[in-house]
């Protein structure tokens, strides 16, 4: 708690900082303009009306409607992701909503709290912005920009297999956002291609932090997840055949089911054991994404999730290169070295001196071309995604007439990523 005051008022003091330097160079310019007085009277008058009303919209409440809700490009099992355009600004934005009742059913209160805290702290090109966050009686809501390149998982599904100069731009860029989570002090727990997305440039920004937690912390988040693989299996069992690894696991990737329940091709082993594990987690699924890249397939994977659970825990004897992928030296190197026991795993410093990477420009990796750039054809192009019916009925329902308080969890808007104070003591008498 006392890490994110400190660091919320020094976002707040930076921005009063910055803003006194903006107003001061406008002064100044005025003054140099050589108008009359009378003149430079209605330019002063202007900065202050203009100061007014940002400082207006800093305070702002925001509810559903001020959104015009375009299109569902997303549905699970508390709720939906929709694409929305403001109707003050006339910008479009990303609407998580989640649904209270499923939420408190499943017992999913900490893990949006913790999606939320992450995205409010984060001030990082890496890192989905959050814009605005507010409540109805029925629904959270999460409103952040909206990147229209789609997933890594919508380009592996486009191509099946990226040769490895494609490769080492997306992991180089993942490894780059993934160190930016560390360095808040967080671990995202949940890295997989569906939770990486492509901004309209192409180039990538984590999202879905609702596993991630202090690396502090020493629970096992996944056991939950472990016990619902047992149930899932009936499911995937039905869908067996006799069709090749990369042609099955091809298949289950397009499988709308698997992306909502999750996959366990991306934990750690460590995760399983429940002994306590750190930020390192991160770079085993960073390596498990990469052999997913260059392979066509995760390197765990099996037909049904037990049996990948199995594979990860005893990963020493099954992880194996198919000759048929052609990986470098270097390409399997560096797998191996993500993909290995905790002591000896690469940290981010490891990663960028990697041979793999040589002659990359990890300083503005970020100012350079996309690999593959989206061709969009408006602000809300989202042939990226794939098609849902907008349940308008259910829009309709949510009111903002009763903002209640949701367990301690008030939501009010934000601005440049950061929550209100009410929001913080609010926080801690939940906790």
């Amino acid at each position: 708690m006392k890490r994110y005051i400190e660091h919320y008022m020094a976002k707040h003091f930076t921005f009063m900082e910055e803003r006194k330097l903006r107003m001061d160079e406008a002064i100044e310019e005025i003054n140099r303009m050589g108008i009359t007085e009378e003149k430079k009277q209605q330019m002063l008058a202007k900065l202050s009306s203009d100061k007014e009303k940002e400082d207006k919209s800093r305070r702002e409440k925001m509810s559903l409607r001020d959104f015009e809700i375009i299109k569902v490009i997303g549905k699970g099992a508390f709720g939906k992701v929709t694409i929305c355009r403001c109707k003050k600004d006339q910008k479009v934005y990303a609407m998580k909503q989640m649904k209270k009742k499923e939420m408190r059913k499943k017992n999913q209160i900490n893990h949006i709290k913790a999606e939320r805290d992450v995205l409010a702290l984060a001030d990082t090109p890496w890192v989905v912005k959050l814009q605005y966050s507010f409540q109805d009686r029925k629904s959270l809501y999460l409103v952040m920009e909206f990147l229209a390149g789609g997933d890594l998982m919508t380009v592996l599904m486009t191509y099946d297999i990226l040769d490895e100069p494609t490769t080492r731009f997306y992991i180089a860029e993942l490894a780059i956002a993934i160190n930016a989570v560390h360095e808040l002090n967080y671990v995202h727990r949940d890295l997989k291609p569906d939770n990486v997305l492509l901004d309209n440039e192409g180039h990538l920004k984590l999202t879905d932090f609702g596993l991630s937690k202090s690396f502090q912390d020493k629970d096992p988040p996944f056991l939950e997840v472990y016990q619902k693989l047992q149930k899932d299996n009936k499911e995937v069992e039905e869908k067996k055949t006799d069709r090749s690894k990369a042609d099955f696991y091809n298949n289950r990737k397009r499988h709308k089911a698997y992306s909502t329940v999750g996959t366990p091709d991306y934990i750690a082993p460590e995760v399983f054991a429940q002994t306590g594990y750190g930020q390192e987690c991160d770079w085993w699924s960073l390596g498990v994404i990469m052999y997913e890249c260059l392979v066509g397939y995760p390197p765990f994977y099996a037909e049904d999730p037990m049996s990948t659970c199995r594979k990860i825990i005893n990963w020493r004897k099954t992880l194996t290169y198919p000759p048929e992928a052609s990986l470098s030296g270097d390409a399997r190197h560096l797998i191996s070295g993500l993909i290995t026991d905790t002591p000896n795993r690469l940290r981010f410093a490891d990663i960028k001196a990697h041979p793999f990477f040589n002659g990359l420009d990890w300083d503005n990796i970020r100012n350079t071309t996309a690999i593959h750039a989206p061709q969009l054809e408006s602000d809300i192009d989202t042939h990226k995604f794939d098609n849902f019916e907008t349940d308008e009925e259910e829009d309709m329902d949510s009111s903002d007439d009763e903002n209640d308080d949701f367990l301690g969890f008030t939501f009010k808007k934000t601005t440049n990523n950061q929550k209100t104070v009410e929001e913080l003591f609010q926080d801690s008498d939940d906790e």
